[in-house]
């Protein structure tokens, strides 16, 4: 081991899983208020909650209205709540730039909010003033961005902004680029309060709050405790019990990096006593907790958000959504079985492991998820009043849950703090949403959208592989450290309409483009999920990035399959092509996940590696023809590896 890999090593060998949230969660490096401070601060916090599920549910005010002061709600939270960088941290101080930041920044966005009615009517003719008053506006909701989200997504956005003012505007006077810029940015429903803050306000604030409580009723133990009981006394349990958990937590959680520190504090030290490399049980982790965000029905809300975008009812999200999460959840255990099969690890104890009638006795709690599924996708009730209704229900299971089990008592503290989690969530969110409208505006009114898709189009030319290769390249860049919802949102705003305009369906198009900017946290070299999975696996960040992009295969390869192959996504097919689909895709990818893994029965060389992984993409690919050209070499690569395994006497069954 080099002296750069032990000095990592003994850095993650001193830091807690709160020192590791700060370290890799920009959300978690907050201020510190005590006090009356503290409580003050906690009540803004908890009015903010309680407004946007009022305004979700009862406002009939304007739009401009409603947006505005949700974004200056959102200002006056971000400075409050983030430091200008991290370490900033002594208790109830805040710098006299930060208030007047603050201060500016919320102001600018309640002066629209106050004369929304006036700002409409005047037109295009705009004063001086409130040119400036928006530019200060959009400067804020920068500022708020870089310390809750972080540089990428901001830079993407000055790039767009610069090109502008500098190329893209018409104005032959610099000041009147800018007045126009900023009278978009800031006063219309193409910038700022465009499509992205209103999904946000309309819907991810509820299911963040409602996410919320469903972590304070226990719903995560449980998760773990059924994974546990389903999967923990196999081969490599532990490990499989991580893929589980994680899928159910992070699916719920919508955040990678989270769920990776959370059910990762659990599951990483159960896989490392196990017998697991410790680089290889941070990336299980993390691969696991990343495609939580593309398993149904919840897929860390982004579900309900693309049935708005694409206009499609969110039972079909959910549907299509399967075949591809099966795969990559399958990809995973694959692998770890193979692991523990080539370490010869065990499962857990039998003794150890919950039994499976106090889980049963428990399985009420999942009554909030299993109701919002069917209220939402039988259309009994809009997306946001299933979520807030809930909420409520997430509350009356707590307390009867409380009545058997004193240690999860949901009391009055925990639902205040519930409101005031979900209201702090809800400011990364809801920044990176106003950001990612700063980028659609200056790219729609440059007409630089067309010109990016124009060039794409003809790098491309005939072949799709071109313009799926560029959008994977920009989804996964945009996606670094943009939290999950937020996430979306952006890439259906700016990289969708790309493959649309290829001819990919515009349902595959959404899911392209979702899946690569969900895997950016695992995707090096800004692989934040990887780098939280190896500080508590105490393993070096880049080799446990790699596994776990080894680990996430799957979701390399399914999206093109199903831009090429919509029928994955079962768009266009007959019960008898699903089947065959199901049955090929999942051989597929265990062909792969032998590939990369370089064992079956024994120690496979690179040339059966090379058969096996071949053979597997054959078979991921929907076509009869390659189905059976990659089944028969998959086949010969299990003929000759079982072969080896009896002579070598290491076949384990």
């Amino acid at each position: 081991m080099s002296t750069k890999e032990k000095n990592v090593e003994e850095t993650m060998e001193d830091m807690s899983v709160d020192e590791v949230m700060k370290k890799y969660d920009r959300e978690s490096n907050i201020r510190v208020w005590t006090g009356k401070a503290d409580i003050t601060v906690k009540a803004i916090l908890l009015g903010f909650s309680l407004f946007c599920i009022y305004v979700t549910l009862f406002a009939t005010f304007l739009e401009e209205i409603r947006l505005s002061s949700f974004m200056a709600l959102i200002i006056l939270l971000g400075f409050l709540t983030y430091p200008a960088k991290k370490g900033q941290v002594k208790p109830n101080y805040m710098p006299w730039y930060d208030w007047i930041l603050m201060i500016a920044g919320t102001g600018s966005f309640l002066y629209f909010t106050f004369s929304a009615n006036t700002i409409i009517q005047q037109g295009t003719r705009f004063s001086a003033m409130q040119i400036f008053i928006g530019a200060v506006g959009v400067i804020c909701l920068m500022e708020v961005t870089r310390r809750c989200v972080g540089w990428p997504i901001l830079i993407v956005a000055l790039f767009f902004v610069i090109y502008a003012l500098a190329y893209g505007l018409t104005n032959p006077a610099f000041i009147g680029r800018v007045k126009y810029l900023v009278r978009n940015l800031f006063y219309t429903k193409e910038g700022i309060l465009s499509t992205p803050v209103n999904v946000c306000s309309k819907y991810i604030v509820v299911f963040i709050i409602f996410g919320a409580f469903l972590e304070r009723t226990g719903i995560s133990q449980l998760f773990i405790d059924l994974a546990n009981c389903v999967a923990g006394r196999f081969a490599g349990g532990p490990a499989k019990v991580a893929v589980i958990s994680s899928a159910l937590c992070g699916m719920v959680s919508g955040s990678s990096v989270g769920n990776t520190v959370t059910t990762g504090s659990v599951t990483i030290p159960m896989m490392k006593d196990t017998g697991y490399k410790p680089e290889f049980a941070g990336a299980v982790e993390a691969a696991s907790s990343t495609g939580g965000q593309i398993m149904p029905p919840i897929m860390g809300a982004a579900a309900f958000l693309m049935a708005d975008f694409v206009g499609v009812p969110y039972s079909n999200i959910i549907v299509r959504a399967i075949l591809p999460a099966v795969l990559y959840f399958t990809g995973i255990f694959i692998t770890v079985h193979l692991e523990a099969k080539k370490l010869g690890l065990h499962g857990i104890p039998v003794e150890e492991l919950p039994h499976a009638g106090s889980l049963l006795k428990r399985i009420y709690l999942l009554l909030p998820l299993v109701m919002l599924v069917v209220w939402v996708s039988t259309n009994q009730m809009t997306m946001q009043r299933a979520a807030s209704i809930c909420i409520l229900l997430a509350i009356a299971v707590g307390f009867i849950d409380g009545l058997f089990h004193k240690e999860n008592k949901l009391t009055l503290g925990k639902i205040l703090d519930a409101l005031i989690a979900g209201g702090r969530s809800t400011i990364t969110v809801g920044a990176a949403c106003g950001v990612a409208g700063i980028i659609s505006g200056s790219i729609t009114m440059t007409g630089l959208a067309n010109e990016m898709i124009n060039a794409i189009v003809s790098v491309a030319g005939s072949h799709l592989i071109v313009a799926l290769v560029l959008t994977m390249l920009c989804c996964i860049v945009l996606g670094m450290g943009v939290p999950t919802t937020a996430n979306y949102c952006i890439m259906a705003a700016t990289t969708a309409p790309i493959l649309v305009r290829m001819g990919v369906p515009p349902l595959a198009a959404h899911f392209f483009v979702f899946y690569f900017g969900i895997v950016a946290d695992i995707t090096p070299p800004v692989a934040l999920a990887a780098y939280a999975g190896s500080a508590i696996a105490k393993s070096n960040p880049m080799k446990t990035a790699f596994n776990a992009t080894k680990l996430a295969i799957a979701a390399f390869i399914v999206p093109y399959v199903f831009a090429y192959s919509p029928e994955m996504l079962l768009i266009e097919s007959t019960p008898l092509m699903v089947v065959q689909i199901t049955i090929t895709s999942l051989i597929g990818i265990f062909g792969v996940d032998c590939a990369l893994e370089g064992y079956v029965f024994a120690d496979m060389n690179v040339f059966l590696r090379i058969l096996a992984g071949l053979g597997g993409i054959l078979l991921i690919v929907p076509d009869t023809a390659s189905d059976l050209i990659g089944l028969g070499l998959v086949a010969l690569v299990l003929v000759l590896q079982r072969m080896k395994g009896r002579k070598t006497a290491k076949v384990v069954v």
